[in-house]
């Protein structure tokens, strides 16, 4: 769900190919959440900011439940996420969901490298030196 949650509406509409019938639960609904950091990422935490989520619930005609959530206001990703969610518990249809999943997860994660890669090379290193001491 993760990489669901990273993923931009046209990629999830392109897994999914076709939306299957299905009966909204919990219509798309935005709301805020508040997000904590952490102080130098392991220290005390603290409330960072608001950030703005979009979620849904969904049944397939067979019963099952998909569930999703989805940074800002995009109704119709979280929609096609829960729809995708719920089709990903069908074990006849997951094995190949799961691979489609996969190679986009595999894609994300080379984008953030990439990415990384590219912070890294302008990172300027700061020291302070002691006067005498």
């Amino acid at each position: 769900m993760a990489t669901l949650a990273r993923a931009s509406c046209g990629e999830i509409e392109t897994l999914l190919e076709a939306v299957p019938a299905h009966e909204v639960l919990k219509a798309p609904e935005t709301g805020t959440v508040m997000v904590e950091g952490r102080a130098g990422g392991a220290g005390r935490r603290f409330n960072l900011g608001e950030a703005t989520v979009t979620r849904c619930v969904v049944r397939l005609p067979h019963g099952r439940l998909g569930f999703s959530y989805a940074l800002g206001r995009d109704g119709r990703k979280a929609r096609l996420a829960a729809l995708l969610d719920a089709r990903l518990q069908d074990e006849e249809e997951s094995s190949a969901l799961h691979r489609a999943v996969a190679t986009l997860a595999e894609a994300q994660q080379t984008a953030r490298e990439l990415a990384s890669r590219k912070a890294a090379a302008t990172k300027v290193d700061f020291f302070t030196m002691v006067r005498g001491a």
